[in-house]
């Protein structure tokens, strides 16, 4: 009877793992005619001239600072220098304690402006506004500390043009990175949001606030995010893009219209992942309004940062990004399946619930059932080398395959060393670092169910103590 049920378990738990890992072979395939199209309108030469000249829209790049003193001026000037034919730099000082503003104010001969805008969106109090005698394109923002989505916030209302492209202080842009997100828009595409490839920084050779050489850490763990995010962040979502189903994530950064980031009333704070719950309510806004307006990735790596390179940070990093997941479905859950929202409720958020959120589970679950067969002697061989085929060594092949598109398609890792890297990090993904990420992704889950249920506790604790105490006013 255990035995039944164990291979029940172990058959569900197979058919779960083929389904999702064929669904991301999918993908990858799918981002093949992206990456052609990509290739085809980088040799369009008609295009390139449009693209230099002022047909493209202007974008305010919105940095938030908190405490950013040691690479604020460099970190400035690289976004000030971007190649664009009319951009601006907001940087929203958000009630650093260290000589943040000191430092800019210095470096940029800052001086104290009246605002000349009105403000929409509800912040921090704003202390001051500051233009550059050096640099006109420049406008520092000084306020009171409100985090990281209070300062974008504060940035998206003094912004002046009509596209805004947020960034954090530990991004590394390319040079032509608005360029390539502006793409789409000149081309006359409705875009609400294009997003692009966030790579990792980690051992890659800098000169001046730009990567110029990109490297593969000999460290373990940054060389097996780099991959997972090949796979995941990159080709994987590059491939939604013909689903029409874009999700955004940490890895990633949007170039947004302004008026759409008004209209939702900016970023939330209080959130796992300010950007994934930023771009649900931008596409479900999207949507409900029946705009044109699209969302969508370009597999250019714009901009590049670094990971986290202990385990303790990883891990922290893994149960964020899991949260932020859980929550983004739990907020949008009547999108799931719902005819009005097209592909997104049709496909990308079932696909968020049924392929991302419950996955850690029903791989554990697969494991387990594999293991306790094993341990009642009621196990078939065949059966376990399929499972991990389908589990292990699929998973593998998927990695296999971006890091193959990744070369052929951009050879950013020239170095044959920096290959083989790669090709060890996929195995080490594959083999231990993926098993040990279902454990945090767990717990991740479990944190979450249990602070709905104190939240569920709490609000039926007031709602029981509300008749009590209009009872006792009215006596």
């Amino acid at each position: 009877m255990i035995g039944a049920l164990l291979q029940m378990v172990d058959r569900f738990a197979l058919a779960y793992m083929l389904a999702l890992n064929s669904f991301s072979a999918l993908l990858l395939l799918l981002s093949m005619p992206e990456l052609w199209s990509h290739w085809h309108l980088a040799e369009d030469e008609h295009l390139m001239l449009v693209l230099g000249t002022e047909a493209l829209p202007p974008v305010s790049v919105l940095m938030p600072a908190h405490n950013e003193n040691a690479a604020i001026v460099e970190r400035v000037m690289s976004y000030l220098t971007l190649q664009y034919p009319r951009h601006e730099v907001v940087v929203v000082n958000d009630g650093s304690s260290d000589d943040t503003l000191a430092r800019l104010v210095q470096a940029y001969d800052l001086y104290e402006v009246p605002p000349a805008f009105t403000r929409t969106l509800t912040t921090q109090p704003i202390r001051a506004y500051y233009r550059s005698r050096r640099h006109s394109t420049l406008l520092v923002v000084d306020k009171a500390h409100g985090g990281r989505s209070d300062a974008l916030n504060a940035g998206v209302d003094a912004a002046r043009f009509p596209y805004v492209l947020p960034v954090d202080a530990g991004t590394y842009l390319e040079a032509d990175a608005l360029l390539r997100l502006a793409r789409p828009i000149a081309l006359g595409k409705p875009v609400a949001a294009v997003f692009g490839a966030r790579r990792v920084a980690n051992s890659c050779v800098m000169t001046r606030g730009r990567i110029t050489e990109a490297r593969v850490d000999r460290h373990v763990l940054p060389a097996v995010q780099l991959v997972e995010r090949l796979r995941e962040s990159l080709f994987a979502r590059l491939g939604w893009n013909r689903l029409g189903g874009t999700l955004a994530d940490g890895d990633s950064v949007g170039l947004f219209k302004r008026a759409l980031l008004l209209a939702i009333r900016g970023y939330r704070s209080g959130t796992a992942s300010e950007d994934m719950d930023l771009v649900s309510r931008l596409k479900r806004h999207v949507r409900e309004e029946h705009s044109p307006d699209t969302t969508m990735l370009t597999p250019d790596p714009v901009a590049w940062t670094e990971v986290p390179a202990s385990i303790g940070a990883v891990v922290r990093e893994a149960e964020r990004r899991h949260r932020a997941l859980l929550e983004t479905v739990r907020a949008q859950r009547d999108l799931l399946f719902n005819l009005r929202f097209g592909t997104s409720g049709l496909i990308a958020y079932p696909f968020a619930l049924l392929g991302e959120a419950l996955a850690p589970a029903i791989e554990l679950l697969g494991y387990l059932g594999v293991a306790l067969a094993f341990g009642l002697r009621a196990v078939d061989l065949n059966f376990v080398w399929l499972f991990l085929s389908a589990v292990v060594l699929y998973g593998m092949l998927l990695s296999a395959w971006a890091i193959l598109l990744e070369q052929v398609s951009f050879n950013r890792y020239a170095r044959p060393a920096d290959v083989l890297r790669l090709v060890f990090a996929m195995v080490l993904e594959g083999l231990g670092y993926r098993q040990a990420m279902l454990f945090v992704r767990l717990r991740a889950t479990w944190r979450v169910l249990r602070d709905d249920r104190r939240r569920s506790a709490a609000r039926e604790a007031i709602s029981d103590r509300a008749p009590a105490d209009e009872t006792r006013k009215a006596a």
